[in-house]
Parts: C-alpha cells; sequence; structure tokens
C-alpha cells in the first residue's frame, strides 16, 4: 500500500475510533439518555445488561470494528514516529513487520474474544 492509501486509511480509522468510540462511550455511562440499550433496566454496568448487550451480533461487530480501526490508527501513528528518528531501512522493515505480527495478533484475540462473549450466559 503506498504512503496516500496508507495516510487515508489512518485518517478513516481515526474518524472510527472516533464516532464508534464516542457511541460505546454513550451505551456504557449515559444511563439516561442511551438506557434503551440496558435490556434489564437500571446502570449499564449490571452483569444482565452487559450480558444481554454482548449476545447481540450488531454490539460484537462494532466493537470489532473498533477494535480493528484502533489498532491500525495507533500502530500506524507508532511506526511513523519511529519511522522518522532516522532508522535504517533494515530496522525500518523489521519494525514494519513487527507491528503488523502484534497488531494481527492482537485483533485476533479480541475479535475471538468480542464473538466468544456473547455465548457468555448468566449462571
Amino acid at each position: 500500500m503506498n504512503k496516500t492509501a496508507s495516510w487515508f486509511w489512518f485518517i478513516a480509522a481515526g474518524v472510527a475510533v472516533f464516532i464508534i468510540g464516542g457511541l460505546h462511550m454513550a451505551v456504557i455511562h449515559l444511563d439516561g439518555i442511551a438506557g434503551i440499550f440496558n435490556p434489564a433496566g437500571g446502570s449499564s454496568l449490571a452483569w444482565e445488561n452487559v450480558s444481554g448487550r454482548n449476545g447481540s451480533l450488531v454490539f460484537a461487530v462494532s466493537y470489532v470494528i473498533l477494535l480493528g480501526a484502533a489498532l491500525y490508527h495507533g500502530l500506524y501513528g507508532l511506526y511513523n514516529i519511529v519511522s522518522e528518528l532516522g532508522i535504517s531501512e533494515k530496522a525500518n522493515g523489521l519494525l514494519k513487520k513487527a507491528l503488523l505480527a502484534a497488531g494481527v495478533a492482537l485483533f485476533t484475540v479480541g475479535a475471538y474474544a468480542a464473538f466468544a462473549a456473547r455465548f457468555i450466559t448468566v449462571s
């Protein structure tokens, strides 16, 4: 991917983090406004509401999109900061591969957790 496309996706990921992260914060912390997402009523942090939201495919997909956008935005930003320090081409290539591997590993674990949480039941 060329620099222009990478920068575009960096900005798009930042916008996605801002929008989806803001919605996430509103649902979790503004019970009076976003209480419609609390199937059991009351606090949005009550286990019944948390497990109710976890059972929703929409919430699982939004968590995975938020995770992917945050990882891309953060790791690409870190790559740009470190690469501007004047490191060698070999170190730059190793950095790119290490950040890619870390991003894929973190995304895999996070996406698995988001979808596995859909099947946790209240006992």
